[in-house]
């Protein structure tokens, strides 16, 4: 059995995440507050007892263990040729972006999604072209509006659709049906997908994410896959991902595309930590599942009994929760703010992953459960001094 109860200091250690106040809880931005997984970490100290960190090549056991994963845990056969390392899941969105658009073309994105897309997007001179997701509050979830998408990809200027599969924030798995669909319109109208499945591996025990090229031959062949360690082992400063793409010609320009931004080159530590995640990370990450849905419970049970004012969106996948806070008299930013100054819990505010995620809070619950306990009850503190109860 592997150890996620154990608090681990954070602080004063350059983490992002914890670079709070004292007596504040940070569960905003995407990492967790678990050690890696045993194996990583002798890779590391294998690493670094040689001693030695110089320039590195890909490693054909790279690739084998990308294959093998993919098709042992997802049921994906990914060919050799298919694969490119790349420094970060974000580096192959910009890069794409930038190779396969042009300035003020349309890049589609369904929110509320991502914030760092809209990044990707704006600061390459591309447009943010909203697909609207429908949010339903009487069952807590999420539907296409199919109408919008066919008529914003049938727009001569929407040259590329972003799709988050698993989707953050809201944390659903898109279904077969729904991703043949998005890939036959995109077909249609001649839009490429990049689909970005950097949370595929954390979902809930004995639920699996659907691969976007899995699902036909339009989509295997009009896209490209964004795939990393990172999300799923807790790896983010390592910087290691990859790009699957079985179509040859549009493999060829991302490869050049990622070549040109100089973001195609591991560091020492690269390919020795994915090698070890998709090699022998597996009983850790399932434990590790099994440990985020019992977090994920224990906050849903928390705010059905405690804080009706509030309701959590219903989520099969990512470590990450999507709180409808939209009956509340202060909304986005102003109520993420409002909790923190209140109960120094760090949230989220929903509006920084587009206008339809104002009045709703993402809070992250990859941590040892007694901070979730914790942070549930500043949330309590904070949901009932909004509401005027203190």
């Amino acid at each position: 059995m592997h150890d996620f109860d154990t608090l681990i200091n954070r602080r004063n250690t350059t983490a992002w995440k914890w670079k709070v106040g004292e007596n504040e809880l940070p569960m905003w931005v995407a990492d967790m507050d678990f050690r890696t997984a045993p194996e990583i970490r002798e890779a590391i100290r294998k690493q670094v007892d040689h001693g030695i960190f110089g320039y590195s090549y890909i490693p054909e056991e790279w690739y084998t263990s990308i294959m093998n994963w993919w098709h042992s845990r997802h049921g994906l056969t990914v060919e050799k040729d298919w694969l490119i390392f790349c420094t970060g899941v974000i580096p192959a969105i910009s890069s794409a972006v930038r190779k396969l658009t042009t300035p003020g073309e349309n890049v589609l994105i369904q929110t509320p999604v991502y914030n760092v897309f809209f990044n990707c997007i704006r600061n390459n001179g591309r447009n943010v072209l909203e697909n609207r997701l429908i949010y339903d509050p009487d069952t807590a979830s999420y539907r296409i509006d199919w109408d919008d998408l066919e008529k914003k990809l049938a727009d001569p200027q929407t040259s590329v659709m972003i799709l988050c599969n698993p989707h953050n924030p809201i944390g659903k798995i898109w279904d077969r049906q729904t991703l043949f669909r998005i890939g036959d319109l995109c077909l249609q109208h001649h839009v490429i997908i990049i689909s970005d499945e950097i949370h595929c591996d954390i979902t809930e025990p004995g639920i699996d994410y659907i691969p976007f090229s899995s699902v036909s031959e339009a989509c295997r062949d009009n896209s490209i896959s964004c795939i990393s360690p990172t999300k799923t082992f807790n790896l983010a400063g390592l910087h290691s991902a990859a790009v699957i793409i079985p179509n040859e010609f549009l493999r060829h320009k991302i490869w050049r595309a990622l070549n040109t931004d100089e973001v195609a080159e591991p560091n020492s530590f690269a390919t020795a930590v994915s090698i070890a995640a998709f090699t022998r990370g597996s009983a850790w990450l399932d434990e590790l599942r099994a440990y985020i849905s019992g977090n994920r419970r224990l906050v849903s049970d928390f705010i059905t009994a405690k804080l009706p004012q509030i309701q959590m969106v219903s989520s099969e996948a990512t470590y990450l929760l999507w709180i409808d806070c939209t009956g509340l008299p202060k909304t986005g930013d102003r109520l993420a703010s409002f909790i923190r100054k209140k109960t120094g819990l760090y949230l989220a505010d929903g509006s920084a992953y587009g206008e339809t995620g104002e009045g709703f809070l993402r809070m992250n619950i990859a941590c040892p459960r007694v901070l979730v306990e914790d942070g549930l009850q500043r949330l309590r503190t904070g949901i009932e001094a909004c509401a005027g109860r203190v």
